[in-house]
Parts: C-alpha cells; sequence; structure tokens
C-alpha cells in the first residue's frame, strides 16, 4: 500500500491510499502524522488504522501531482520535531566517486573514505542479535529543510554545486514509549554541495546543510531488497543527463537494521512524538559524470516500487554581499 498527502481543490488537507491504480481518500485522516498517532493509540498497524476507515471518494493522484496539489509524505506541526539526517558509502559502488573526490598523492594510500567503506563491506550487515560497524552519518536540517514533491530545491548562494542524490528514506515515529516507529520509504533527492565536500572531506557537514525532497508517495511495509529506479536531469522538458540507480539491501554495504540502529542509539533522537527522515545513500550521481546543473532544471526520481514520480526544479540563490548580521540583545 502507498499512502500520500494532498490538498483537495477547496485547499484542505487530505490522506490518500493506493492499492495498484486504484486510490482513495481515507476518512477522517487529513495527515499521515495524525493517523501514525492514532494507530499507536489504538495498538494498529498503520494499514489496520487505514482498513478501519474504510474507503472515501476516489482520487487522482496523477491529477493532483500535476496540478501541485501533492504534499510530503509525512510532516510535523512543529517542523523542528522532524529531523532530517542520512549515512554514506552504504550502497555497493558508492565508495568509487568519493574515493576520487578525496584522493591522496600516493595512489597507495586509502582515503577515509574508502577505508570506511571497507568497514562497512566487512561489518555492515551483521548477524541477529549483534551490532555492526556504524556508518558515515550526517545531519541535514529539520522540517523546514523538507521540500514538498513539485516543490523548488534552492541552492544557497554560497553553494558551489547543487547536486542531486537520487536515495530511499525511511520515516519514522517516536511513540510514547520512546521506541522508534518505521512508517515506511520513500524515494528521495538527498540534495547536497559536491564541489564543497571534494574541497576537504571535514566539509561534509557544510555540504549536506541543504533542503532535501521525499515522496511523493509513502510505502508501507518492508523495503524490498532489490530496489530498481532512474535519475534524470531536465532541462527545458528535454533529458539532459540520466541513469538507473539500485538500492534495497541486495545492492548495500550494510542492513537497514544496522543503520537505523546506529542512528537511533542516541537518546537525543528517540523523543517522543518526534519525525525522523533518514536517507540510506546512493551509488549514483550526475556529478560523477561531470554534470553541472543550472537554474530551471528539474531533477526526476523514480521507481515503480514508489508509484509518482519525485520531481523539483532548481533554483540557484543570488551570493550574499555581507556578512549575517548578528545584534546584541
Amino acid at each position: 500500500m502507498l499512502l500520500s498527502q494532498i490538498r483537495r481543490g477547496n485547499g484542505e488537507r487530505a490522506v490518500a491510499a493506493r492499492e495498484g491504480r486504484t486510490a482513495w481518500i481515507v476518512p477522517e485522516a487529513d495527515s499521515i502524522y495524525a493517523l501514525a498517532r492514532t494507530a499507536l493509540a489504538e495498538g494498529r498497524l498503520l494499514e489496520e488504522e487505514i482498513a478501519a476507515r474504510g474507503k472515501g471518494e476516489p482520487v487522482d493522484l496523477a491529477r493532483a501531482l500535476a496540478e501541485g496539489r501533492l504534499l510530503l509524505p509525512i510532516d510535523h506541526p512543529d517542523p523542528a520535531h522532524m529531523h532530517l539526517t542520512g549515512t554514506g558509502l552504504t550502497h555497493l559502488g558508492s565508495a568509487s566517486t568519493r574515493n576520487a573526490m578525496h584522493a591522496k598523492s600516493d595512489p597507495e594510500t586509502l582515503t577515509d573514505s574508502m577505508k570506511m567503506f571497507r568497514m562497512g563491506m566487512e561489518d555492515g550487515k551483521p548477524q541477529p542479535g549483534r551490532i555492526g560497524v556504524q556508518p558515515e552519518w550526517f545531519y541535514k536540517g529539520n522540517g523546514h529543510t523538507a521540500v514538498a514533491p513539485g516543490a523548488i530545491l534552492r541552492s544557497p548562494g554560497f553553494a558551489l554545486d547543487a547536486g542531486e542524490e537520487p536515495e530511499i528514506a525511511g520515516i519514522y515515529l517516536i511513540a510514547p514509549d520512546g521506541v522508534p516507529r518505521r512508517l515506511g520509504f520513500a524515494l528521495a533527492n538527498e540534495f547536497s554541495d559536491h564541489v564543497t565536500e571534494r574541497g576537504n572531506y571535514l566539509w561534509l557537514a557544510h555540504s549536506k546543510l541543504r533542503p532535501a525532497s521525499f515522496g511523493p508517495e509513502l510505502l508501507l511495509g518492508g523495503l524490498p531488497a532489490h530496489v530498481a529506479g532512474t535519475s534524470r536531469i531536465l532541462r527545458q522538458g528535454q533529458v539532459r543527463w540520466e541513469k538507473p540507480f539500485v538500492s534495497g539491501e541486495d545492492n548495500m554495504s550494510h542492513s537497514l537494521g544496522n543503520l537505523e540502529h546506529h542512528h537511533f542509539k542516541y537518546d537525543v533522537f528517540r523523543q517522543p512524538g518526534d519525525v525522523h527522515v533518514h536517507f540510506f545513500g546512493t551509488a549514483t550521481l550526475s556529478f560523477a559524470d561531470e554534470i553541472r546543473v543550472d537554474h530551471g532544471d528539474v531533477f526526476e526520481i523514480v521507481s515503480p516500487v514508489f508509484g509518482l514520480p519525485l520531481r523539483n526544479p532548481l533554483e540557484q540563490c543570488p551570493a550574499a554581499t555581507r556578512p549575517v548580521q548578528i545584534e546584541r540583545l
């Protein structure tokens, strides 16, 4: 089952569920966050809560997307309580681009990126009951940096690059007892600045503090072991760059459970009521093919597993001409 959040023609919010080509409004639900909290209170799975409400009126999701009425598949009433985070060097092949970016003068010396990747290959998929090696981890922002499907991804004026990263994101709600509950998975564009990162890998934190988009639909249940999709850059409606990407544990050096553990092992990320969007990484970047995007280009990420495509146009903001003003209180 796939879930999405939409705006009706009158502007009111609604939740839509879809199975195959049939989509309908979930009665008496205006947010997936509220729907999930109700399911928790009733001791139900999300699918069970949806089934208990029956089917409302049919809805044309493709039309809603075309009209700009698709919202993020999860948000929080207080955006500061939605956390966007991620892991890198998690996919087979993901180390090659990073290694080239951070290569040292001695070709026989392993970069820190390659060392991290090898650690994942050796102990990123531990046996049940064991804790594996921790991955690279980064922070992207909170709900204020989450951009709805179809909305503009704004690259700040100080950025040196504006590159897409086609990924899968896990969506989580922290229950009242502090236990993370996984709602499902969504397509994601973990938008990053690869030129800044290439300048010095210690600038990774800076390169990741960018907006990101995910959705439009939320896949309930488990993630297939193999996920295939396509990442594109469109310029004036024409394909400028296109490449397949894969995800799922068959294509990863870490298990999802290991990545989840090393995020939620921190108490600060298990605060009741908070929402987490955790990006699992990719091995496919247009940056690796020396593609430079421009203002107005459109990122498109699509996979049949996730239904509707994720598209976002790029806006490059003007550079600042003076430092941020700080005033004394």
